[in-house]
C-alpha cells in the first residue's frame, strides 16, 4: 500500500488489530472492515465481547473477521499470536494497528517493578516483538503499522510517569521503525487525547480539567480515532515516521 496510487478500498487486505475486542479498538477494527478490510481480533481477557464484534462483522461480509486471545505481555505469546494470524490469513497481512495497552497512575513513591514491567511490556514491548515477528508479511504486502500513542507521551501526566515513558518510548519506535522499515513498510501513529475516560483511577476534577485545556473544549468520539488510522492505512501512500495528535487541539495550547 504504497507508492503514488491511492487505495479506494482496503478489498481483499488484512488486518490484525491488537485490544481490539472494545473501546477504541473495536472502532477501529469495525472501521477498517467497513473500508474492505478483513480483521483479525486480538484480545486478552475480553473474550465475550471479541466473539461478539468478530460475528458481526461476519454477518456483514462472510469470513471477514476472526479472534485470537494472547497476553501481549508474554513475548512468547506474541510472537504465537503473529503466527496464529498468518496461518489464519495464508500467510498476509497488510496492517498491524498495535492499540493493546495498559494505563493507570503510578504515583511516585509508589511504583513497583510489577506495574513497570506491565506499562512497558504492553505499551512498548508488545508493539515492538509483535512488529518484529510481522515484518516479513507486511514487507512482502508492502503493507502498514499504525502505533496507537497518545498525546503524553510528549507532555506528562500528572502521577503518570511510568505510563508516560512507556508511551514516549512507543512514539521514538514509530519513528524508529518507519526509518527502519521504509522503503517497503509505513510506520506512523496516532495519539490520542480525551477520547474515551480510563474505567477507573481519573477523578472528575482531572477529566474537567483536561477538557478545559482543549481548544475544541470537548472531548472526542473513537471514531475520531478510527478515521485518522484509516486515513494513514488507506490514504496516506507518502506519509511515514509521523505521528497524529487527535486531541482537540490540546497539545497546541499546554
Amino acid at each position: 500500500m504504497t507508492g503514488s496510487a491511492r487505495q479506494t478500498s482496503l478489498d481483499g487486505r488484512w488486518a490484525l488489530v491488537t485490544g481490539a475486542a472494545k473501546r477504541i479498538g473495536a472502532v477501529v477494527a469495525s472501521t477498517l472492515h467497513a473500508a474492505g478490510a478483513n480483521v483479525a481480533i486480538h484480545y486478552n481477557r475480553s473474550a465475550a465481547e471479541a466473539e461478539q464484534l468478530a460475528a458481526d462483522l461476519n454477518r456483514r461480509r462472510g469470513k471477514s473477521a476472526f479472534t485470537l486471545a494472547a497476553d501481549m505481555l508474554d513475548v512468547a505469546a506474541v510472537e504465537r499470536l503473529a503466527a496464529q494470524v498468518l496461518e489464519r490469513t495464508d500467510g498476509r497481512l497488510d496492517v498491524l494497528v498495535n492499540n493493546a495497552s495498559n494505563f493507570y497512575p503510578t504515583p511516585i513513591g509508589t511504583i513497583t517493578l510489577e506495574q513497570w514491567d506491565d506499562l512497558f511490556g504492553s505499551n512498548l514491548k508488545a508493539p515492538l516483538f509483535l512488529s518484529q515477528a510481522l515484518v516479513p508479511a507486511l514487507r512482502a504486502a508492502r503493507g502498514v503499522i499504525v502505533n496507537i500513542v497518545d498525546v503524553h507521551s510528549q507532555r506528562p501526566l500528572r502521577d503518570h510517569p511510568v505510563y508516560g515513558a512507556a508511551k514516549a518510548g512507543l512514539a521514538m519506535l514509530t519513528r524508529s521503525l518507519a526509518k527502519d522499515l521504509g522503503p517497503h513498510i509505513r510506520v506512523n501513529g496516532v495519539s490520542p487525547g480525551a477520547i474515551l475516560w480510563p474505567d477507573e483511577g481519573m477523578s472528575d476534577a482531572l477529566r474537567a480539567g483536561i477538557i478545559k485545556q482543549t481548544a475544541l473544549k470537548r472531548s472526542g468520539e473513537p471514531e475520531d480515532i478510527a478515521a485518522a488510522v484509516l486515513f494513514l492505512v488507506r490514504d496516506a501512500p507518502y506519509v511515514t515516521g509521523q505521528i497524529i495528535a487527535v486531541d482537540g487541539g490540546r497539545s497546541v495550547g499546554w
